[in-house]
């Protein structure tokens, strides 16, 4: 473990101070290949900054609006007809499959596909088209069987708290959400 790259970079001062990068997947799938050095980081700070603040209500209910279209305007009315066919003819093809994806695990806590689907696509058709391309990148089998883990971020936000740890954000929403919202239609 010692020769990983561990993404864990130090800022010599006292008391140090550490930057650490971390990827949008579920916990699950790397946290046993992230070395001590970086665990150990994490438990002897006192103050964690992320990216967002997942576990904010606000950043939560900001980053839904922002993914929205303006008032009166749906996806039909900003994709080509035969783009947006295919679109929701592949999401009725994920609706129809994800209850074979889902594990027993996943059932066996009470999560149900129909939930799952409107959880992750649910009013798709409001959505600005970046929105639903990222959307669209998340349907897939494997992705779907891991629902309901935390990705890495937030696993960490919610250790942070559990810890009692001070906790804050490096960026507020607008500042994710207007970029993405600003590329042109042929740049998404």
């Amino acid at each position: 473990q010692n020769e990983l790259n561990s993404f864990l970079w130090t800022i010599k001062r006292d008391p140090p101070s550490y930057f650490f990068g971390t990827i949008h997947v579920p916990y699950t799938r790397v946290w046993d290949f992230i070395p001590e050095n970086s665990k150990k980081a994490f438990q002897q700070s006192h103050i964690v900054y992320f990216e967002l603040d997942l576990t904010d209500p606000y950043t939560i209910s900001a980053l839904t609006s922002c993914q929205l279209l303006p008032q009166g305007e749906n996806l039909q009315d900003v994709l080509p007809r035969d783009i947006y066919r295919r679109l929701k003819q592949h999401l009725e093809y994920v609706k129809l499959m994800m209850p074979s994806w889902m594990t027993p695990d996943q059932q066996g806590k009470g999560l149900y596909a129909d939930y799952l689907f409107n959880a992750i696509a649910g009013n798709w058709e409001r959505k600005r088209p970046v929105w639903v391309m990222l959307m669209v990148n998340s349907l897939t089998e494997a992705d779907i069987k891991s629902r309901g883990v935390p990705v890495l971020d937030l696993y960490l936000a919610q250790e942070a708290e559990r810890l009692q740890k001070q906790t804050g954000a490096v960026e507020k929403v607008e500042e994710q959400c207007h970029p993405l919202n600003g590329l042109n239609f042929s740049q998404v």
